[in-house]
């Protein structure tokens, strides 16, 4: 098997995944323990590391505030809203097959928060659940970048990341429970993350030509720089093989007990 190379939009992606998980565990940590002490206001725990606090908040403003600009280090996903980034195919017959399904996606991220505020506001949930959910959101989201996204398979239907229409979306679902989090820290990163996304679709609105991968060349698998897809297609295909040997096996067993009972 031909080995592939890692890019270093890929290799970004990992980190990210690294530092994002290190997170949610100090995050996860310092709730127990505080729940253990009896504590009533779990922000104070998370207010009282301060360091942890400011590094994480401003990790995530950076990544947010470099995605209004165009970069070689992000995925072509989010960078194909960039007149730069637009190559002209010949074509003017603007596809966008997963445009409807954005909609549902929107409806059903929604209500599913929602449900979580819901209970939030009844007092069922803390605050500290909410920033845990953000960061547990964060985990996932890159997940959905490097292995598996269940929007692109139940929903969208896109052929991969680099045509994604939510692509930048993202941070906007990430810090969605942070509606119901009374806190400066927590509403500027919701409120830079709905900037992001109101951009985004000003630009989809403004110029729909960038968005589709018949009308811009540089969403074609021969301009990616990010080859997600190699990694996406060798799970799957170990998924398969799995499935493949556990169906023979489980074959082998019911032919060797229905010659027993003979």
């Amino acid at each position: 098997m031909k080995k592939r190379k890692y890019t270093a939009v890929n290799i970004l992606h990992n980190v990210r995944l690294v530092y994002r998980s290190v997170l949610f565990i100090l995050l996860l940590i310092s709730y127990i323990s505080f729940r253990l002490n009896g504590g009533e206001e779990v922000t104070a725990a998370i207010e009282s590391r301060p360091a942890i606090l400011m590094v994480a908040w401003a990790i995530f403003v950076v990544e947010m505030v470099l995605r209004f600009f165009p970069s070689r280090l992000e995925s072509p996903g989010c960078q194909k809203q960039f007149e730069r980034n637009y190559i002209k195919t010949g074509k003017t017959d603007i596809v966008i097959p997963d445009n409807h399904a954005a909609v549902l996606v929107a409806l059903i991220w929604i209500s599913f928060n929602g449900l979580f505020g819901a209970l939030h506001m009844v007092g069922f949930l803390d605050d500290g659940i909410m920033i845990l959910l953000c960061s547990a959101y964060s985990v996932c989201d890159i997940i959905c970048i490097q292995f598996f996204c269940p929007f692109q398979t139940w929903f969208l239907k896109n052929k991969c990341c680099s045509t994604c229409r939510i692509y930048n979306w993202d941070y906007a679902m990430m810090f969605t429970p942070l509606f119901f989090v009374r806190r400066s820290y927590a509403w500027s990163l919701l409120a830079l993350s709905v900037a992001l996304l109101i951009r985004w679709e000003i630009t989809f609105f403004r110029h729909p030509e960038r968005f589709s991968e018949n009308t811009n060349a540089y969403l074609h698998c021969k301009n990616c720089t990010e080859k997600l897809c190699a990694h996406k297609k060798q799970l799957t295909s170990l998924w398969q093989q799995i499935e493949e040997y556990a169906a023979e096996r489980i074959k082998r067993l019911k032919g060797v007990g229905g010659g027993g009972s003979q």
